[in-house]
């Protein structure tokens, strides 16, 4: 079976809103967790290529790049999905996350579905030798503070048009 973190919340912001706020804004949502960081150098900006194939990036600033994926999926305003490197992975080690924005009234549900984990041994430093368990409980709540740095911004952004 495959290991995955799922989590969902809803933002007070339409899909489209939702959508731009994830893509164009995650340098000011985003927060670093250390125990989750993508490169040993300490956090960058994060940044989209929009479209399919687009890159998704980590900025540092001293100007050098970590390419953490590409976009796989690219459907505004309803789905994002991109492949996820840290850059202790293997050539052949990659996870996958997939991300909805599912109209709910007047708000947007956000699935955030993360997979692949069960490819990364549990000795991999990307794991900190936690069992898979303890290890997805931990990731899923980091996705959790992340969404709900992403909740905030989307809120405020959409506050703020009308």
């Amino acid at each position: 079976m495959a290991s995955r973190v799922v989590v969902a919340l809803r933002v007070s912001a339409t899909p489209e809103r939702a959508f731009d706020t994830f893509t164009r804004e995650i340098g000011q949502w985003w927060r670093p967790n250390m125990l989750f960081q993508f490169t040993p150098r300490g956090p960058g900006l994060l940044a989209f290529e929009s479209g399919v194939g687009g890159r998704f990036t980590e900025t540092f600033a001293d100007g050098a790049v970590f390419e953490i994926g590409r976009v796989s999926v690219w459907e505004p305003p309803s789905r994002i999905a991109f492949s996820w490197r840290q850059a202790s992975f293997a050539p052949e080690q990659s996870t996958e996350v997939d991300i909805r924005f599912e109209p709910v009234g007047e708000e947007t549900r956000v699935p955030v579905e993360h997979l692949g984990w069960d490819t990364i041994p549990t000795e991999h430093v990307a794991r900190h030798g936690f069992p898979d368990g303890v290890f997805l409980v931990r990731h899923a709540e980091w996705w959790n503070a992340l969404l709900s740095s992403f909740r905030a911004r989307a809120t405020a952004s959409h506050d703020r048009e009308e």
